[in-house]
């Protein structure tokens, strides 16, 4: 066990974290040259596209020092603010982590926050300046915001450059010297965290886990704390490039298990695994509940395919386990899920991963966070959709959530920064000078003024140059009301939201306009209306397609013409009272993107 190592790597989004995992893989052999891909560990074909790490991977390498063979287990973590849930199971599996800093631009807010998130879990920090190789690196300056931060001395901070491999022995060193190897006690009970769960057709579930006492032989009879289920294990072993079989995975080391588990609700990540013969007394602690903090429904496009749907959603939980979802209908799209994601990028991804991996088109309705209502009489009821909020006339007040927002950018931004959090609603709270040029800066916001465009927002005022990280903090009093689209007096309920009620009649006015660019016309009249309670706030007409009735009227009496027109007239009245709206699926889509 004293030759054992496990190690994450954690950074802010695009630092150099899955080219640096390339270097380490190619220089301790593990994966040959022909093998070799940029960013190896990122599998699936979004990942590569968009060039962000959305899952943890984990890899054995094996590396010799000092006439000593080290076996590292490395744990690869994405770096985007919204997939911070894979960051923090990952660091509860590892006793150290490359905290990787990018030296042309420096400490951003996702390398803070996934730093705290090591610290509390003690664990040993290595600090790496990367990309060097670059001529707008500015080592020294980085060296000192490091230091600052952690508190290590220079000489800790190891330059490399995952492009071209330099420092990549001195890494490999570091980790062999400075993370502690695991503790645990080889005789007691089994006892492993499982930190992961990924789906394969054929094989059904695999778990992965790390071993914390004990250890786990081929063909024992193995239980799920939680779930309290059994089976054998039928294969375990250690997580190379692809799976190694092994008879014995022994205490501290990192494996999988393969058991025939076929049903996605029975892993549950985070999850105790122990022997079924000699279970261990307790399960392991320190692993929080995943929370979701956007909320939006997911329909299939055909009410058909609700099942499938289902069926592909349970699926994609288990690769993702911060996917929450449970079924919901709604009057204008059917049957569907009421989804529960961490941020805008994990929703557009599960939405893309959905139509990619299982062929699934779908409809997402407006997405909104979690609210508390007060009502006058009875207790607060929690509600993750407009259309649950009660009559206004029965309402004392609504809470919504609130969150801490920490901006880190370059001092020439802070302005407009500071104009674009204050019109979403936000207080400042604090503004620390990091460097003569850095400036963090701390706001109280609503969260649900986040979920649509802020993310897009903040890079576009900042040139990209801000990052942006947050937690949630507790709930405040607001002013807000349930905006209601009416088409042709009938009420969309997937078009409704909370909006709090200064924004109310701009967004109304908005959602009505856009509208009447996408609806076809009909044959009759159609009125859009935006509405809160009984009050129309907003109003757009579409014209209906008429014939010209008036055209075999050459000349003669006006009230020929007139008496046609009254005719047409009454005929437009009564279809308009059968007629119904098709909502095309773009106006669901094109809401969301409003400005």
């Amino acid at each position: 066990m004293k030759n054992i190592r496990n190690f994450c790597i954690i950074a802010h989004i695009d630092h150099g974290k899955s080219t640096l995992a390339d270097r380490l893989l190619q220089v301790t052999g593990t994966v040959t040259d022909r093998q070799l891909q940029e960013q190896t560990l990122d599998d699936m074909d979004l990942e590569r596209e968009r060039g962000i790490t959305i899952k943890s991977h984990a890899i054995q390498m094996r590396h010799s020092q000092g006439g000593q063979e080290y076996v590292l287990n490395l744990i690869d973590t994405p770096g985007h603010v919204d997939f911070s849930y894979e960051v923090s199971r990952s660091i509860a599996a590892c006793e150290g982590a490359l905290l990787i800093v990018d030296a042309t631009q420096g400490i951003e807010a996702q390398t803070i926050s996934n730093l705290y998130l090591a610290i509390e879990h003690d664990l040993e920090i290595i600090p790496v300046l990367n990309k060097m190789d670059l001529p707008s690196a500015d080592p020294e300056a980085v060296t000192d915001q490091i230091v600052d931060l952690i508190g290590c001395d220079p000489d800790d901070v190891l330059p490399a450059s995952g492009k071209t491999g330099l420092g990549v022995d001195k890494i490999l060193e570091a980790i062999v010297e400075r993370v502690p190897a695991p503790k645990g006690e080889a005789e007691a009970p089994l006892q492993a965290m499982v930190f992961d769960s990924v789906f394969n057709s054929f094989r059904g579930i695999i778990a992965y886990y790390r071993v914390l006492n004990g250890e786990i032989k081929k063909g024992d009879r193995v239980r799920f704390f939680n779930t309290e289920r059994e089976y054998n294990a039928d294969e375990i072993g250690v997580l190379g490039l692809d799976l190694q079989p092994q008879d014995v995975v022994g205490t501290g080391n990192v494996g999988y298990i393969i058991s025939g588990i076929k049903n996605a609700k029975e892993v549950k990540v985070g999850d105790t695994l122990t022997l079924a013969a000699s279970p261990c007394e307790e399960a392991v602690k320190g692993f929080e509940d995943v929370k979701p903090m956007v909320f939006a429904g997911i329909y299939p496009v055909d009410t058909e395919d609700y099942e499938e749907l289902r069926y592909s959603m349970e699926k994609l939980q288990l690769n993702d386990a911060s996917l929450v979802f449970e079924p919901e209908s709604s009057a204008a799209l059917g049957f569907g899920f009421r989804c529960g994601f961490l941020g805008m990028l994990h929703m557009e991804i599960v939405q893309e991963r959905l139509e990619r991996e299982f062929d699934m088109t779908v409809i997402t309705t407006v997405p909104n966070v979690s609210y508390i209502c007060h009502p006058k009489k009875g207790d607060p009821i929690v509600i993750n959709n407009p259309s649950e909020l009660p009559d206004p006339g029965k309402l004392d007040h609504v809470e919504e959530p609130f969150i801490k927002a920490q901006v880190i950018t370059k001092a020439e931004y802070v302005g407009a920064i500071m104009t674009l959090c204050i019109n979403k609603r936000g207080v400042l709270q604090n503004q620390v000078y990091l460097t003569s040029d850095r400036v963090e800066l701390t706001f109280n916001m609503p969260l649900g003024e986040i979920v649509f465009d802020f993310y897009d927002k903040l890079k576009s005022v900042s040139r990209g140059y801000a990052s942006f990280d947050y937690f949630p903090d507790q709930y405040h009093p607001s002013q807000l009301v349930k905006l209601d689209i009416l088409i042709n007096g009938d009420q969309v309920d997937a078009l409704s939201a909370l909006v709090h009620r200064s924004n109310a009649f701009e967004l109304g006015k908005k959602i009505c306009a856009k509208l009447k660019e996408l609806i076809p016309r009909q044959q009759f009249m159609i009125a859009l209306q935006a509405a809160i309670g009984a009050k129309i706030i907003a109003r757009e007409t579409i014209k209906p397609v008429r014939k010209d009735v008036t055209a075999k009227c050459y000349g003669g009496d006006i009230t020929r013409k007139r008496k046609l027109l009254e005719k047409q007239k009454k005929g437009k009245k009564r279809m308009r009272q059968v007629g119904s709206v098709e909502v095309p699926q773009e106006a669901f889509l094109a809401v969301l993107k409003l400005d």
